[in-house]
């Protein structure tokens, strides 16, 4: 039963309780105890003196502290912060963000349990005043120094992303931010945001939205603890099957979802409501749990990796095995985790885990950029141990001294204005720096790249002069600006054409003359679908019927590639749909390209006759539907992140360019599409003289105009401009 429906009622709190959570009020004198999150700890007191004249019932005693809870902080953060400073024998040690989402549900639930069980009811003020002195003054003042350092160090042209990563984070929204910017294909090799972290903290947030009202309205209910245990219940089994079936279809949504996450929170919280039952069990039960528990967790880091589909099943392993120290530690017993959770080191660690997982990711992001040097293990350390130094700091001159002073004690309201006052610092702080960016151009015009070429007497020798007599500094009038170069998207990711990994669909993506009696197809993966902004002129100049059939790394040849530490058996079953539908539409011309990148499922013992082989098979079946056939062979690739890098040296873009050979990202491959050409009657055209000059450099700025959108990409500007080159290669391209 929950406590407080009946005289000589049960209580429903844990005789171990952890520490740094809420014990119950009294009419007597009494203490409390701060609520804490999966991470951090701390202690305040407040008295009240009863005014009634009968004698009030003693007080129920002060909580145990659990120390091991304090040691589970610190493997988790640990975990953590080795595994993002690139500790590969740790590659999984994400898992930590899943202990602590369980530590964090047991430890609320049992403050709020006590709270029912003393008062019969729940102060939803308090609650969130206690969240906001909690969790606020460290996360504003990191997001403010963040801020801070992503404007003096990192892309200028990401400050405005950077910035809205910053407001979502102040109002625990980044997670939906991420979740949405993972499902764009050609947003997945941006570089990770400095508040990417922050995302664990949105989660819980929004899981602490709803659940102290559900308990607290579902106890008002049946006032009978089996109802919000049950409720909950219901809630996690459902909570985890999204987990599952997300996980399959959008990686993403599955990671960063609350959705998918809260039920890794509701593990923690039912144990907190099971609490009693626990605190009975046999030594010879609870102490082997906790090691079992404490393996789980460590198994999971070391075992897991990037490839692990994950939270989907693969997260039972760590949120079980939290789970499992949490339970058996309501039993202490000798010999149990504590041997190793409870001592004085990972003691202390655990109490400034809040901090350190709040300062080390913008250290490691930020920090190599600041010092201009790529980012080795050596000094992900230095960097980690910074971040746990600054994480001292904090918690000694911000955290403690906001959550335990007096004028905060006992009312919610000065607790609520803070936290409110702090989301708005936070706010307004992301809203300047991306109102006032730092420059980030030379100062001089370039010639126009696209007039130039349209109205020069041969295009391709005029493309030539500017490759030769561009890319020194990045121009004042560049088209698009640089902060609209990666947001600019072309129709057929518009209109949802380009097919995502997992989709075997093949819609009819018509464009140009939809009437017209002569079909151009597009076929490949995304370095296929890079061409679009060029064709889409020339179909409607030419009077083209313009079919685009594009999908995400699927590549040309009839070989099956590797994705996500997988066979990309899905490619292999579009590619086949797609030739189908090509073969209906009876085209005049097929346009294909793809990707040198790409690992095949099977090891060839010849490369260049594996993939000969396969651009045979693909290009026999297109020649048979009696089109024209035309291989674009794949682009040169930029050195780095071209946006970021002509961002960060805007007067030395030679810092930028990339060099032939190195450039071309597999002779091997191109070789096979040619000798694959020449035996099917198939026209190639080699773009690489459209974006390396006679000299080999390959420059990331042509007249006005960026080259490429990411790190193998071409702006949608670039295309568009040369599509003048491509039509004369068209017309004329002949069998090699």
């Amino acid at each position: 039963m929950i406590p407080g429906a009946r005289k000589r009622r049960r209580t429903w709190i844990p005789r171990s309780a952890p520490a740094g959570t809420e014990a119950p009020a009294s009419t007597s004198t009494g203490t409390t105890t701060g609520t804490d999150t999966g991470t951090g700890t701390g202690t305040g007191t407040k008295s009240r003196t009863s005014t009634s004249t009968r004698t009030p019932p003693p007080p129920p005693p002060p909580p145990a502290p659990r120390t091991d809870i304090q040691g589970l902080r610190a493997l988790a953060v640990t975990l953590v912060v080795l595994s993002h400073a690139g500790v590969n024998h740790v590659s999984g040690g994400y898992v930590g963000v899943d202990v602590f989402f369980v530590i964090s549900g047991f430890l609320i639930t049992s403050s709020l349990a006590r709270e029912l069980s003393a008062t019969g009811g729940i102060s939803i003020r308090k609650f969130y005043a206690r969240r906001a002195l909690r969790l606020l003054p460290a996360s504003t003042l990191v997001v403010v120094a963040t801020l801070v350092g992503a404007w003096l160090f990192l892309p200028t042209v990401r400050l405005a992303e950077y910035a809205g990563d910053a407001l979502s984070s102040a109002l625990y929204a980044v997670n939906f931010r991420l979740a949405l910017s993972g499902t764009d294909y050609l947003a997945q090799g941006s570089p990770p945001s400095p508040f990417q972290h922050f995302w664990s903290l949105a989660v819980e947030e929004q899981f602490y939205l709803l659940w102290p009202l559900l308990l607290l309205l579902t106890w008002k209910v049946a006032r009978r603890r089996w109802l919000p245990a049950a409720v909950l219940a219901v809630l996690c089994l459902t909570s985890f099957g999204l987990s599952v079936y997300v996980t399959e279809g959008s990686a993403p949504w599955a990671y960063f979802g609350s959705h998918t996450r809260a039920w890794e929170l509701g593990v923690g919280a039912l144990l907190a409501m099971s609490a009693t039952w626990l605190e009975r069990l046999p030594a010879a039960l609870s102490a082997p749990m906790t090691w079992i528990g404490l393996g789980c967790v460590v198994l999971a880091a070391v075992r897991f990796d990037e490839g692990t589909p994950f939270p989907g099943y693969a997260a039972l392993l760590p949120v079980l095995g939290a789970a499992l120290v949490l339970a058996g530690g309501c039993s202490p017993a000798p010999f149990d985790a504590r041997l190793l959770l409870a001592l004085r080191p990972a003691i202390w660690l655990g109490g400034l885990s809040y901090s350190w997982y709040l300062w080390h990711w913008p250290l490691l992001v930020i920090g190599p950029k600041a010092l201009v040097r790529p980012l080795d293990l050596p000094l992900a350390f230095a960097l980690c141990a910074l971040a746990l130094c600054l994480a001292w700091g904090t918690l000694r001159l911000v955290e403690n001294p906001v959550r335990f002073h007096t004028a905060f004690r006992g009312r919610p309201g000065r607790g609520l204005s803070l936290g409110l006052g702090l989301s708005a610092a936070a706010a307004a702080a992301s809203l300047i720096a991306a109102a006032f960016p730092p420059p980030i151009d030379s100062g001089t015009a370039a010639p126009a790249l696209k007039e130039g070429l349209a109205t020069a007497p041969r295009a391709e020798p005029r493309l030539a002069e500017l490759l030769e007599t561009s890319g020194a500094r990045l121009p004042n009038n560049l088209s698009p600006a640089l902060g609209r170069i990666k947001s600019t998207k072309s129709a057929i990711y518009r209109d949802s054409c380009h097919q995502d990994y997992g989709s075997t669909r093949t819609p009819l993506c018509v464009y140009g003359d939809r009437s017209s009696a002569k079909t151009v197809v597009l076929f490949g993966d995304s370095h296929a679908a890079q061409w679009f902004p060029a064709l889409e002129p020339l179909a409607r100049k030419h009077g083209w019927k313009l079919v685009s059939l594009t999908k995400a790394s699927c590549k040309v040849p009839a070989v099956t590639t590797v994705d996500n530490h997988r066979p990309y058996t899905v490619c292999d079953v579009w590619r086949r749909k797609a030739l189908d539908r090509i073969a209906e539409l009876r085209p005049s011309m097929v346009i294909v390209s793809s990707s040198d990148a790409g690992r095949p499922a099977r090891t060839m013992s010849d490369p260049l006759q594996g993939w000969t082989a396969g651009y045979r098979d693909t290009f026999r079946a297109l020649t048979r539907t009696g089109a024209r056939v035309t291989a674009i062979l794949d682009t040169p690739w930029p050195k780095t992140d071209p946006v970021d890098c002509a961002s960060t040296y805007p007067l030395a873009l030679g810092r930028c360019t990339n060099h032939l050979p190195q450039a071309i990202r597999s002779q091997t491959r191109g070789a096979a599409a040619k000798a694959a050409a020449r035996s099917t009657g198939v026209s190639v055209i080699d773009p690489e003289p459209w974006l390396c000059a006679r000299t080999g450099t390959c420059p990331v700025v042509v007249g006005d105009t960026l080259v490429y959108r990411d790190d193998s990409h071409m702006a949608e500007g670039y295309a568009e401009a040369i599509a003048p080159v491509l039509d004369d290669r068209l017309l004329t391209a002949e069998s090699p």
